[in-house]
Formats: C-alpha cells, structure tokens, sequence
C-alpha cells in the first residue's frame, strides 16, 4: 500500500482510504472506534481537516462534508504557483475534485505539474482533477444564443457534471433564427433545470423561460457590441424578464450557474 492509497493516524494505525474527504472521516471514525488510535488524538486529527493555511491562503476543506463539493479555485488574481498549491492541499486532504476557473496556459502547466490526472478544456479556461465524483442524478439542458457564448456555456457544464449530474449541451440556438429551437426542444422538455447562456439582447432566456416547465438559469454574457455594455445590457434584460420561472446569474458567471442548476438538478433528478 501507497502513501497515496492510506492515511496515517497514528503510530500503528495506517488506514485504508476511500476516495474523498467524507470516506477519509469515515476512515478516522472507524479507527477510534476500534480502539486503534486515541479520542484526543482523533479530534486534532478531524479539526486539521477543516481547513490548511497556506500564508496566502486559508483553503476550505470541510466545504465538501458540508456542501458535497470542495470549494472551486478562481485563478485569477493568484499566481500560478499559488494556484498549484492550493490544488495539492485539497487533492492532500482527499477531495473528490478540485476545478480551477480563468486558468490560463501557465495556471493549467502548473496543474498538470502537482496532478498528472488533472484534466482540461482551453475554451472554458478550465481545468480540473476528479477522483471521486457523485453518482450522476438528474438532468440539466444547457444552451447558448451564440457560439461566443460557448467559454461560459462549457464552464457551467463542467461545473455542474463535477457536482454529479448529467448535462446535455446545445449550442447557437439564439432568436436571430429561433427556429433552431424546434429541434432542441425535446431535450428542454425532459429536463430538470435549463441553463441559458446569452450575451446582445439575451431575449433567449425569456423564450426559453416562457414555455419551459423546469426552473431557467440565465447567463449573461459580456459577448456583443457597443450598447450590450459588457454583458449589463444582457444582465438587465434576463431580470426584467416576463417568464416567472427565470433566474439570474452574474455576468460571465458559468461557474455560478452550473453549481445552482446541479443542486436543483440532483434534488429532482431520478438518474435518468
């Protein structure tokens, strides 16, 4: 047995671990109950796992035994190295998946450095490790008005498919030719939750929203010229939106979007 493969608690105590930090609390508990390590050595070791300090960073490590899912790492705004160290204290501490958000080419090779199962999607500046995810439940429709909408459209689908559900993509399907609608409408129609992803005038996210029957996260995107103002045209327009059944995400906010709609999603989903 590896390092990687077990824990060590103790001096006598080495521990199988199962994939994430719930198994790796598990594993601890199961050890005092057999008596193989102490009570108050247990409690430091659970309190170590709430959270590391890393000088320039305090990283959440209990946010996935609370929430199921470890906290994101948004690249922008630290260094490369900062980056690639936050990463291996979550990855050290058993989380299931660790995703990096705005991660350019030097973030993503720093990555790849300290996990060489890391994963990666250039167009969504993401990059991420998954060793253990949740069994996939519930259904999430994702579609985009344009194809520049497409790296914040695929940065709340690997968002969400990290949180444990099943994504079906469907992209350029904006009112310019709302016909295109027609053949993606099946997909709408079985889905739990709707993310639509829209920059102009997002008039997608009211069409969707006003005939769909599950819940619609809308997306706005900084795509567009001039008066679409950085995406705060687009941002204005889906929370005036007429369809009751939209909600609405910051500007860019692929993360945000494919976090909520995987909570609704996993909460109604049956596994289809």
């Amino acid at each position: 047995m590896s390092p990687r493969d077990a824990v060590a608690l103790g001096a006598d105590a080495i521990i199988p671990v199962v994939p994430g930090l719930r198994g790796e609390l598990v594993a601890l508990l199961e050890a005092v109950q057999r008596g193989e390590i102490a009570p108050s050595d247990g409690l430091e070791r659970f309190t170590a796992f709430a959270y590391r300090d890393l000088g320039f960073a305090r990283v959440d490590l209990h946010r996935e035994l609370r929430q199921g899912a470890p906290e994101a790492v948004l690249a922008e705004g630290k260094t490369p190295g900062q980056v690639a160290e936050i990463v291996k204290a979550m990855l050290d501490a058993g989380a299931g998946t660790a995703l990096v958000t705005r991660a350019d080419e030097e973030v993503r090779t720093a990555v790849r450095a300290v996990a060489a199962d890391a994963q990666e999607d250039v167009r969504a500046r993401a990059i991420w490790v998954a060793r253990a995810t949740p069994e996939a439940r519930g259904l999430i429709a994702m579609v985009s008005a344009g194809t520049a909408d497409g790296p914040v459209l695929h940065e709340a689908r690997i968002s969400a498919e990290l949180l444990g559900t099943k994504v079906v993509v469907n992209e350029d399907v904006g009112v310019a030719g709302l016909h295109r609608l027609a053949a993606i409408w099946p997909d709408l129609q079985r889905a739990d939750c709707i993310v639509v992803v829209a920059g102009m005038d997002a008039a997608l996210a009211s069409v969707v929203g006003g005939l769909a029957s599950s819940p619609v996260i809308g997306v706005p995107t900084s795509a567009g010229y001039g008066s679409a103002a950085g995406g705060n045209t687009a941002l204005n327009a889906m929370l005036c939106s007429c369809a009751p059944g939209v909600a609405v995400v910051g500007i860019d906010d692929g993360f945000g979007a494919g976090t909520v709609s995987a909570m609704i999603a996993r909460g109604a989903g049956d596994g289809r």
